[in-house]
């Protein structure tokens, strides 16, 4: 293969790659971000989900660039700091199944011509710009969503049935604890992650599948408020900002969640109620006073529920914690309902992007 090509360059095999997770430059040559190694993590409706097991980074090569930036202290440096984000942990992707989207986004999917890539769960959206832009499509990258990903099997009343449970994490506003608290100007809030229950029936192909989604989201309390990390002190007071009088971002924070899921959204809180030196209760009573502001301009049913219940209160006393949240589980579960639907396990199978029929 090389020799026939030498006239050209020639062509040398540099690696076996199971998806291009995308393209960067720094201040020399452009790299190519590859999965080199994959596992299978479970499935859903027959589309494999995989994990990264090993990744590389291989330089494109251009001699003259090459030659001027193989030295080069920073281009070092950017490298080494690229490569610290390992790509092993806590990130999947699926060649054939929307992995960012819910299962109910995907089966009801309007077309809306969005890239898949573009949403707010895809991590790998900035290095894969370039490609997708060049080539109109995106047959050659993977879209990597960072999270949890677990599939267990189980068996009530004689039926097999598959549990999994997806975590997605937002790419937007994302950091590590202390350093990442509240919400910005776009309303987005620090870690907010996405988590989704499927369940469905272990059933042969060709035999009609009954499958159930229910989704909920966790993020930092929407307000502007921050912490001072210290080494001595283990509990950094909250500082809270009031440069938001009128609750602009945390009126966006929730049209925004109103846009991906609808009406009703319900609050659970489960911070303090009370403490010697206020800490988590200035969020408290600031979140609540925001909630009543922002409601004064909803209608009654589309107005936002809040839930307050002091965690650290029921857990310190002889109380089943999971029994009192069941309760609140179900008071959810009956104003948003789930995604439930019947659908052709090989029509699924097939070609789920062509919307299968269901029920």
């Amino acid at each position: 293969m090389n020799e026939g090509n030498k006239s050209t360059g020639g062509l040398k095999f540099v690696t076996t790659c199971y998806g291009i997770v995308g393209f960067i430059k720094f201040l020399g040559p452009y790299y190519m971000l590859l999965i080199t190694k994959r596992r299978k993590m479970g499935a859903i409706c027959g589309h494999t989900i995989y994990s990264i097991t090993k990744s590389e980074m291989i330089p494109i090569p251009h001699s003259p660039v090459r030659s001027n930036m193989n030295n080069s202290k920073r281009e070092n440096r950017y490298k080494k700091l690229l490569c610290m984000v390992d790509l092993t942990k806590d990130f999947f992707f699926s060649y054939s199944y929307n992995i960012m989207h819910s299962l109910q986004k995907n089966l009801c999917a309007s077309g809306s011509g969005q890239s898949h890539y573009e949403t707010m769960f895809v991590w790998n959206e900035f290095l894969t710009q370039g490609i997708r832009n060049s080539l109109k499509n995106t047959l050659w990258t993977v879209a990597l969503v960072h999270g949890f990903f677990k599939q267990v099997k189980l068996s009530a009343s004689g039926k097999d049935f598959k549990l999994t449970l997806i975590a997605r994490r937002s790419r937007h506003y994302a950091g590590t604890r202390y350093l990442k608290r509240g919400v910005n100007e776009k309303g987005r809030v620090a870690n907010d992650v996405e988590t989704e229950q499927i369940v469905f029936e272990d059933v042969p192909k060709g035999c009609h599948m009954q499958i159930s989604s229910v989704v909920q989201n966790r993020g930092s309390i929407p307000l502007f408020w921050s912490q001072e990390t210290s080494r001595l002190n283990l509990r950094p007071d909250i500082i809270l900002s009031k440069k938001d009088q009128n609750y602009k971002a945390t009126k966006v924070h929730f049209e925004n969640l109103v846009k991906r899921y609808g009406n009703p959204i319900i609050i659970l809180n489960l911070i303090k109620t009370h403490e010697k030196k206020p800490r988590e209760t200035i969020l408290r009573a600031e979140f609540a006073n925001a909630i009543r502001f922002i409601n004064k301009g909803l209608s009654e049913e589309n107005r936002l529920r809040f839930l307050h219940w002091d965690l650290q209160k029921h857990s310190r006393k002889a109380t089943n914690v999971l029994a009192l949240l069941g309760r609140v589980a179900s008071y959810a579960l009956n104003l948003t309902g789930i995604f439930y639907c019947q659908v052709p396990s090989n029509s699924v199978i097939n070609e789920f992007s062509k919307q299968p029929y269901f029920e």
